[in-house]
């Protein structure tokens, strides 16, 4: 099993020194644009094959490979283990330059009680070495979703957290189904507004749970206070209560 840490801002500052690296010392940086469609795939309730296609909008040729792994959450971590409940073909693809790939996905796997959770993940193959020259290569984690055959709802479940004097919001998603949830703020008492750091993935997988660190600590209301949590989802808008558990 490997840890798959879903924080574009940690990949985007990697990507970013790697290039001020290659600029410092007198090289040519070069790296090939690629779009896919969609970018969260969706299985409905007895559908078995999908697709998704990719894009080269470079000036070059570029080749992917594609892999699937399955998709858990535990101890706030997002996890990929090998998996071949997904088929995906072709699983290596050349593009030509402003060309598209066809990308053919079948669902292999028995349907389940809950929804099951799986993530491609597509690596651009580098070109063949030059001289002088660095070439940037991308990797896109597509997340797969496939829903059981009953009809099924998320139920994500909050309360606060104190750790280690940090503190947190925490969801428990006791639903069927994954939820995705964004735009974050807390409000106290008095009116002022606490909000959730950037970079934590929003999705909440069923039977699993996500903390959300909380930002201007230094602002926060005694831990026997309610606050008021407001959201977005994609079950419609949040708007609830939440307290403090027992701190750790």
């Amino acid at each position: 099993m490997i840890r798959f840490i879903s924080n574009r801002r940690m990949a985007a500052a990697k990507t970013l020194a790697a290039i001020l690296f290659a600029l410092l010392s007198g090289l040519m940086v070069r790296a090939q644009a690629l779009s896919v469609i969609p970018v969260n795939v969706f299985f409905s309730p007895g559908q078995k094959a999908t697709s998704l296609t990719i894009t080269n909008q470079g000036t070059s040729e570029t080749a992917v490979q594609l892999r699937a792994f399955a998709w858990n959450q535990k101890d706030n971590n997002d996890q990929l283990a090998a998996s071949d409940a997904l088929l995906i073909s072709p699983p290596i693809a050349k593009i030509g330059p402003g060309a598209t790939q066809v990308i053919r996905l079948i669902l292999r796997q028995a349907l389940q009680d809950r929804e099951t959770t799986q993530r491609i993940v597509i690596d651009q193959i580098p070109p063949p070495a030059e001289a002088g020259v660095v070439h940037m290569v991308l990797r896109l984690s597509i997340p797969v979703f496939a829903k059981p055959l009953a009809r099924a709802f998320p139920d994500v479940q909050f309360h606060l957290e104190s750790d280690g004097g940090q503190n947190y919001l925490v969801g428990f998603n006791a639903g069927l189904i994954h939820e995705k949830i964004r735009d974050i703020v807390l409000t106290t008492s008095d009116g002022r507004k606490l909000k959730a750091e950037a970079g934590t993935s929003p999705y909440v997988l069923s039977n699993a749970t996500r903390r959300w660190h909380l930002t201007a600590q230094d602002s926060l209301p005694l831990t026997s206070e309610t606050l008021q949590l407001t959201a977005q989802s994609d079950a419609g808008a949040i708007n609830e209560q939440v307290r403090f558990v027992a701190a750790r």
